[in-house]
């Protein structure tokens, strides 16, 4: 691909990074060097460009200092000749003008373009970056999400990606081009004296040795302020979601003071980066000023010793500096790689897991009849002994409403995870229409399967926005069959602005019982196949329980249905009821089978009955 097409990419271009992190086998040492070589790789006619206009728009720093002394040398001419001005030394002196004009000339109109080139190509690798990690993300497996805490995840996403791309950028704009100048400004020494281009060699390893000294504890101190921010940001995170309990309660001080703690830790993490860097900055400073100082002295030795002339002084003392503050430069850049590099590690910690679902080899999915099998199931949790389901086995037809019920920890909602595909059978199979489940995209298979969780998941918006949320084409037709089916009509035309009103954070504007139906109403609008009721009523009154009962009897018709039930009365009209126990099914058959067998689910329901008469009572 050659740097015209690189360059002339599309505004909406997104480069894919997925590769950079692909060789999972690598130690995590080497992580760094193949994420940016893989960086470089994929830019390097950009990069190579830029390079080149950057000789062109730096030509001041080399030619002016060669005119400079140039000049000087024919004014000392001029003096030591008994100060005689010719028309020669006048065209001399107007000739090197001139050049000087052109070099400075030129400047801006490179400089705009090449920082054109290279905002495109920075701005394209930062957003194929971040989307990068956000595919992986998606990609991940519920049981990741579910260890991970978010606010971990958001530090790591927006912290950390930037710090990578500060990472290029400063790789392409100080370190590359730094080392260009050292490079060129150490040949025209050498080609004006030797000896002096020799002195200007120490520069290097001195600089080097004080990078050296400070390098360990650098990386020490920004990894450390790195994991201490994302505890803070993990912390906040949680507090955030925990306000209305923190206030319920009276606990605002306890949050304060929990939030604080890990506040201070980040200020104590953050105090010791800053003095690292200050000292760092400073040693740098100093030896950069003390070489300065001394190749001053150097070159004015050698000018009286007729070694070089006079004019020489200007330009070797302009090249010192230049080589001095390009490796200064390069050296002070190792706080901000540090950083990049760090953060690479810790983009890695999502970028190289293999929990993720992967749907490539697998059987797509265009329609689904809803057919379910299990075959002698089951699952155990990751790190324990004890099975969550054993040995489940039940056939579920085509348009069969199935109710799963148990005490807490009968791996009730385990099963409904495995219908979803979020967990997958230790032993045993699961079948979706005769097809087992591992075999399915699961991305596509989903298309077909829609749930309704216990905790109304809703964001900012309206209710329309959040029952049409991820459809691109909808019927207003559709959309009112699933608000008559929901029930929503029996509060929308209460709402200022019905079904487009704003609902707040998380809904907080509606009661549990609204909320609850627009989260049917989100579900039913895809019309699947599959419908899952995860509790969907366990924590509702009883007026919105009804509302919600009379929603959900409206969704089952003719769709796959599973229903795990808090309350037992609201499953009697089920085709069959599966009695869980320890993971088990110890019963299974009709709502009025069940109750005369006078087994497991007829002492659970005397039990739910006795609950809710004693809450009733409470209440009165």
């Amino acid at each position: 691909m050659n740097k015209d097409k690189i360059i002339k990419r599309s505004d909406n271009y997104i480069p894919d990074y997925d590769h950079l992190f692909e060789e999972n086998g690598i130690k995590r040492n080497k992580i760094k060097s193949k994420v940016f070589g893989k960086i470089l790789k994929q830019n390097k006619w950009t990069v190579i460009y830029t390079l080149f206009l950057y000789l062109i728009q730096s030509l001041p720093i080399y030619v002016i200092p060669l005119v400079s002394a140039n000049v000087v040398n024919i004014a000392t001419e001029s003096l030591l000749n008994g100060g005689v001005i010719t028309i020669d030394v006048w065209k001399r002196i107007i000739c090197n003008g001139i050049i000087m004009i052109l070099v400075l000339a030129q400047n801006i109109p490179v400089t705009m373009y090449r920082w054109k080139v290279m905002s495109k190509m920075f701005r394209e690798t930062s957003a194929g970056l971040k989307s990068t990690v956000i595919r992986k993300l998606q990609s991940l497996s519920i049981t990741y999400h579910k260890d991970m805490r978010k606010g971990k995840v958001q530090a790591k996403f927006l912290r950390d990606t930037e710090s990578i791309d500060m990472l290029f950028k400063n790789l392409v704009l100080v370190v590359l081009p730094s080392i260009i100048t050292v490079i060129i400004s150490t040949v025209i020494s050498v080609y004006k004296n030797g000896y002096v281009a020799l002195f200007f060699l120490l520069v290097i390893p001195i600089n080097v040795l004080v990078m050296t000294s400070f390098r360990k504890k650098l990386f020490t101190t920004f990894r450390q302020y790195r994991k201490t921010n994302e505890v803070v940001s993990s912390k906040l995170s949680t507090m955030l979601e925990m306000i209305p309990v923190t206030k319920a309660h009276g606990l605002e001080s306890t949050e304060i003071s929990n939030v604080n703690t890990s506040i201070l830790q980040l200020k104590g993490a953050g105090r010791e980066m800053d003095k690292t860097e200050a000292k760092f900055g400073s040693s740098m400073w100093v030896t950069s000023q003390g070489l300065s100082a001394f190749c001053l002295i150097f070159s004015v030795c050698m000018a009286l010793l007729g070694q070089i002339q006079i004019g020489d002084i200007v330009l070797f003392q302009t090249m010192f500096s230049t080589i001095s503050g390009n490796v200064s430069t390069i050296i002070n850049m190792l706080p901000s790689i540090s950083s990049g590099l760090d953060a690479v590690d810790s983009i890695s910690e999502i970028m190289c897991s293999n929990d993720v679902e992967v749907s490539i080899g697998k059987k797509h999915i265009k329609d689904i009849v809803g057919n379910i099998e299990f075959t002698n199931v089951n699952y155990t949790y990751p790190n324990t002994q004890e099975k969550v389901i054993k040995d489940f086995s039940l056939s579920v037809k085509k348009g069969e409403c199935i109710a799963v019920v148990g005490a807490s920890g009968s791996g009730k909602s385990t099963l409904m995870n495995m219908i979803i595909g979020f967990m997958f059978p230790d032993s045993g199979e699961i079948k979706i229409d005769g097809k087992s489940i591992t075999e399915l995209n699961l991305s596509e298979y989903r298309h077909h399967v829609s749930v309704v969780p216990q905790n109304s998941m809703l964001f900012y918006g309206t209710i329309k926005e959040n029952i049409t949320y991820g459809l691109e084409k909808y019927s207003e037709e559709d959309l009112n069959r699933v608000v008559e089916m929901a029930n929503l009509n029996e509060f929308l035309s209460e709402l200022p602005n019905g079904i487009n009103t704003d609902i707040g954070e998380h809904g907080d504007k509606l009661s549990g019982g609204q909320k609850q139906r627009i989260t049917i109403a989100r579900a039913l609008i895809r019309n699947p196949k599959i419908l899952i009721f995860d509790e969907a009523t366990s924590a509702l009154d009883n007026i919105s329980e009804y509302q919600v009962q009379k929603a959900i009897e409206k969704a089952v018709s003719d769709r796959t249905t599973f229903i795990v039930a808090h309350r037992l009365s609201t499953i009697r009209n089920a085709d069959r009821i599966v009695v869980l126990d320890q993971g088990e099914a110890v019963e299974i058959g009709t709502f009025d089978e069940l109750i005369n067998k006078k087994g497991k689910f007829y002492e659970l329901k005397n039990l739910n009955d006795l609950n809710l008469k004693s809450a009733q009572e409470g209440l009165n």
